[in-house]
């Protein structure tokens, strides 16, 4: 590829698709014992982060009001996943839900216990074990 060539890609390469070739979010979910559990896998930042919170809402809106955030194939967690994560939290309280994650990643960890949202989540080390949670408070 010569010079000309280069700038030519460039110049038909936005801002937009250069970044989406490096945007990576998986988002799945399933209901499991009457609690909505979002599977997340990639990384959540101010890229993807729109993306996550689109689906909260959308979960809520459908009267899904016990959520579980499984969080094990999170790779990276930026303050705007954190914002995202307690958005989400504040719409299912507003409806006496719950909104609890999944997360055994160290480095995922210390974020939510550097924020002290380790007091404000119940995070566990399963789904089962969140859900089984879940279900001895009712």
């Amino acid at each position: 590829m010569n010079a000309e060539q280069g700038s030519a890609y460039d110049a038909e390469m936005t801002p937009f698709t250069a970044l989406e070739d490096f945007v990576d979010l998986k988002l799945g979910h399933n209901n499991k014992d009457g609690i909505e559990v979002v599977d997340v896998e990639g990384e959540i930042d101010v890229y993807t982060a729109p993306r996550l919170r689109e689906l909260l809402i959308e979960l809520v809106n459908k009267k899904n009001y016990q959520l579980v955030v499984n969080m094990e194939k999170v790779e990276f967690l930026d303050s705007t996943g954190l914002g995202v994560l307690v958005g989400g939290l504040k719409r299912v309280r507003a409806h006496d839900g719950s909104l609890d994650l999944v997360c055994t990643q160290e480095r995922i960890l210390k974020i939510f216990r550097i924020t002290g949202l380790t007091k404000v989540f119940g995070i566990y080390e399963s789904v089962d074990a969140a859900i089984a949670a879940r279900k001895a408070e009712k």
